[in-house]
């Protein structure tokens, strides 16, 4: 497994951050684990709440983590991140909570849904047929995006303006690929390929490895 130390004041951020009032909170409820000592507390996203994530905290042995978690140390107390997780973890603060009503913690996180489709990076000049070009724009603008999620798009088809999406990789079975249809993928296609009005998704999301989506019963 990975480690990460928390950095001196006056050089830069951990990963995932911890205010003292809520590194306290946590260490109250540790100590009053059997072997205490061993314990740390898991980071992951549980799946999508509303337009943001939702998260889940638990507890777990150090050394019962995976070998590919990453382990970041605040003193004495260790986070454990899914390497699934990182990106959209990265820079997330943990808090406790200034509402009276929902005590506990909450986890401000910097990171949206949706990955940045467009970027900095516009393609090269479109041409060809509208199926020719809505490939160009994902080879060239979507694919690089959704690559840091773990996921690719293909262009299943185009007709009567309306595009057909196949997502594979880790969007795959994921319950933000929704989000990331019409918040990035969408809106990047119509604003780029004029022909294209709609995008809809054609994968088989309950076919993947580890999918979000259950398959319909009969």
């Amino acid at each position: 497994m990975e480690a990460y130390d928390t950095p001196m004041p006056n050089t830069f951020e951990p990963l995932v951050a911890i205010d003292d009032k809520a590194k306290s909170m946590i260490l109250e409820v540790l100590e009053q684990e059997p072997d205490s000592e061993r314990l740390g507390l898991v980071v992951s996203i549980a799946g999508v709440e509303g337009t943001g994530f939702k998260y889940n905290l638990a507890m777990m042995r150090v050394e019962d983590a995976a070998p590919d978690d990453l382990i970041i140390e605040h003193g004495e107390l260790s986070l454990i991140i899914p390497p699934a997780d990182v990106v959209n973890l990265t820079g997330a603060t943990i808090k406790a909570s200034t509402n009276l009503l929902q005590p506990g913690l909450v986890l401000d996180n910097p990171n949206g849904l949706s990955p940045n489709i467009l970027g900095d990076k516009p393609p090269s000049d479109l041409s060809g047929s509208v199926v020719e070009r809505a490939n160009q724009v994902v080879n060239e603008v979507i694919n690089p995006a959704i690559a840091s999620h773990g996921g690719r798009a293909e262009i299943a088809g185009v007709e009567d303006g309306v595009a057909y999406v196949r997502f594979g990789g880790g969007c795959q079975g994921c319950g933000m690929a929704s989000v990331t249809l019409s918040q990035g993928i969408e809106a990047t296609l119509v604003e780029m390929v004029p022909e294209i009005t709609k995008v809809i998704d054609a994968t088989d999301h309950a076919g993947g490895e580890n999918p979000y989506y259950e398959a319909a019963k009969k």
